[in-house]
């Protein structure tokens, strides 16, 4: 099964220049684990140190916010889009 993970600008230069990218998994933390595989460099802008998805990253499954579902359990089905969706701050 393959769901297409769309990166950010901001994040695109830890993911080899990459915007979109298909993995496979069953839910949104195997999707997850599978984009820190491929592109290493990408996971601390992901994760903290104890592995739990940083407070400013949002994830949405299609146009649902993964904190709305069941966070990293938040099933997945082949064509879904996983979109990464880093705060930004500043005025």
């Amino acid at each position: 099964m393959s769901v297409k993970v769309m990166i950010p600008r901001a994040l695109r230069q830890y993911a080899d220049g990459k915007d979109v990218l298909e993995l496979a998994g069953d839910n949104v933390g195997q999707v997850l684990d599978q984009l820190g595989e491929h592109c290493p460099n990408l996971r601390p802008h992901l994760f903290s140190d104890d592995g739990e998805l940083r407070n400013f990253v949002n994830v949405f499954v299609n146009d649902d916010n993964i904190r709305d579902r069941d966070d990293k359990a938040t099933a997945v089905r082949a064509g879904d889009e996983l979109s990464i969706v880093p705060a930004i701050a500043g005025g």
